[in-house]
């Protein structure tokens, strides 16, 4: 064939191409810092995907085996083509460039008019297609000054804001400063733990409520259980007591649940009792995020819950927005009452009031369904005992998830979940009753087994520790007499 063109030997270069070509192929296009996390190829300008003709030319994008096809694809499909095409369009280049030892020769002529394509029809790109095509423009080799590499640098410039720089704005000064760092959405999206460990060390005067927000914000989604963070806002917590509304505390004290973290500030629950006792009927749906932090962490002040299980506060949240998932929090607090605090003589949530407490599998169980391991296991165990010796998603009273539920024999058979009743009781009948329950659970005819599976999201980012929620469900399961085989 003829020989390669400049753009080629760069890319076959012996110094460049491995690492050109395994970004090309390999990892996903750069997140711009100001955009949100959606990919390329599921974002086209507009709003949701196309579908018909415009979702079948980019397959046939994607499965095109020439550059010569790519550009025949999107020169006789003029009304089909949309912006996000572009990027598959070079996406599917740098593949079929890396995808053989000897890449097939492309002529001058068929990159410069698939230049000539993305350079007329980048003014009606997103930002977002701008950024991934410069990306990828630059990984298949294509000259800085080029027309087009100009061309997008161009509307990259007079579409994106300027980069921030690499330290924080001189023009900011005190919480201004540390909010717009801990406001960067590239922040929010990748936990940079070095630079928020930096943020403990500020002066006090920087530490805004705003600010200690943002941040307790920050290490609930990435599961960061940094104790000398989550002291510091315990800290501020106690010192700021007096002006922090129970909308404010919500937040500051959701990652202590979440992560399963309590601080050793000696002042913190007496702190939080007092807030609740403050503002517990200004705030109802704050009220009860606070209790269900605490309720993870197993600290529940026993006045608040006076409060929130009387009637005049549950006829109260019964006609507001929120009533539903109040009292599906209420819920979840009188059962930990129920196996928690054997001595709690106060008030209760009335039967009819109850609602099942996770009627379905949690939100990120769902959001990370395709990475569970659940369907191998489920697959090992019908192999192994059979589909009618074990129930998968089983919700049990009073309405926690199992991933997996058997019935065990005091022998040690499976035995079959149909001819068995699979629910423990609940409520226990009583304290002694309910010990004896639990341990003919143990030691009688038909033991409950609640088969769980640990992901790795079910941990906060050490791995070593079980989130809140997780070790919320387990514990109420181990007093309810299930045993636990994780």
């Amino acid at each position: 064939g003829s020989p390669p063109n400049s753009m080629l030997r760069v890319l076959l270069s012996a110094q460049a191409s491995a690492a050109r070509l395994s970004g090309l192929l390999l990892l996903p296009p750069v997140q711009p810092c100001c955009l949100g996390p959606s990919k390329w190829g599921d974002r086209p300008p507009g709003g949701g995907l196309h579908a018909g003709p415009v979702q079948g030319l980019q397959r046939l994008l994607e499965q095109a085996r020439s550059p010569g096809e790519l550009l025949r694809w999107l020169g006789q499909n003029p009304t089909k083509v949309r912006a996000h095409h572009y990027p598959v369009a070079l996406r599917r280049l740098g593949q079929l460039l890396g995808s053989q030892p000897r890449p097939p020769p492309v002529e001058q002529a068929t990159l410069q008019d698939l230049s000539q394509l993305i350079i007329r029809n980048c003014p009606s790109f997103d930002p977002h297609t701008v950024h991934v095509c410069l990306h990828l423009a630059v990984l298949l080799g294509f000259p800085s000054d080029g027309p087009l590499m100009c061309a997008l640098e161009q509307e990259r410039r007079f579409r994106l804001p300027p980069k921030p720089p690499p330290t924080l704005q001189p023009d900011l000064c005190g919480g201004q400063r540390l909010e717009a760092a801990l406001s960067c959405p590239h922040l929010l999206r990748r936990p940079r733990q070095h630079l928020i460990r930096s943020l403990a060390e500020a002066r006090p005067e920087e530490l805004t409520p705003n600010v200690m927000v943002l941040l307790a914000q920050h290490l609930a989604r990435h599961r960061l259980r940094e104790p000398q963070l989550l002291e510091a806002i315990a800290h501020f917590l106690v010192v700021q007591e007096a002006q922090l509304s129970s909308k404010v505390v919500q937040k500051l004290v959701l990652p202590f649940g979440r992560l399963n973290y309590l601080p050793l500030e000696q002042q913190f629950m007496p702190c939080l009792e007092r807030i609740l006792a403050r503002e517990a009927g200004v705030a109802p749906l704050a009220t009860v995020n606070i209790l269900m932090s605490l309720c993870q962490l197993r600290c529940l002040p026993l006045r608040a819950l006076h409060f929130v299980f009387s009637p005049s506060f549950i006829n109260h949240i019964c006609g507001t927005p929120h009533a539903l998932i109040v009292r599906r929090y209420l819920s979840l607090l009188d059962t930990a009452v129920e196996l928690e605090l054997p001595g709690y003589r106060g008030p209760r949530l009335p039967r009819r009031q109850q609602v099942p407490i996770f009627p379905q599998p949690l939100i990120t169980d769902r959001a990370r369904c395709k990475y569970s391991h659940k369907d191998i296991v489920a697959e090992g165990l019908r192999q192994l005992l059979g589909e009618e010796k074990y129930r998968q998603d089983l919700t049990v009273p009073p309405g926690y998830c199992t991933d997996f539920l058997l019935c065990v024999s005091s022998s040690g058979a499976v035995l079959p979940v149909r001819t068995q009743d699979p629910f423990l009781p609940y409520p226990p009948r009583s304290c002694a009753q309910g010990q004896a329950a639990s341990q003919a659970t143990t030691h009688g005819p038909a033991q409950r087994v609640v088969l769980m599976l640990r992901e790795r999201w079910h941990f906060c980012r050490d791995g070593q520790v079980l989130l809140g929620s997780r070790a919320l469900r387990e514990r109420h399961l181990g007093l309810l007499g299930y045993q636990l085989l994780p």
